[in-house]
């Protein structure tokens, strides 16, 4: 099976509008989203196709968005697209003297 990144049309257009109502990011503008999205999707597809024997995913990420597509028993496989949520102001947390 060859799968296009037109093939993820519906998970995109629902990802989107989601992006632009919930997610505060100076760093990507809703259409720099949409096109970073469709790049994601591409690599996640190219991972999921060259996955080694046994794997069952394929996976791309990059600091605001991880597209991961899952084997399963349809034709096609599954998606799932996630916000990477961060906060600027968030403390890290205190590194350990050896």
């Amino acid at each position: 099976m060859s799968l296009q990144v037109e093939d993820f049309h519906s998970e995109i257009a629902a990802a989107v509008p989601n992006y632009d109502k919930f997610i505060v990011c100076i760093e990507k503008t809703p259409e720099d989203f949409l096109q970073s999205l469709q790049s994601l999707m591409a690599k996640a597809i190219n991972a999921f196709e060259t996955r080694a024997p046994g794997l069952r995913h394929g996976i791309a990420l990059d600091r605001h968005v991880t597209i991961m597509l899952s084997e399963n028993d349809g034709r096609r496989p599954l998606c799932g697209i996630y916000f990477n949520l961060h906060s600027p102001y968030r403390k890290s947390a205190p590194q350990k003297s050896t």
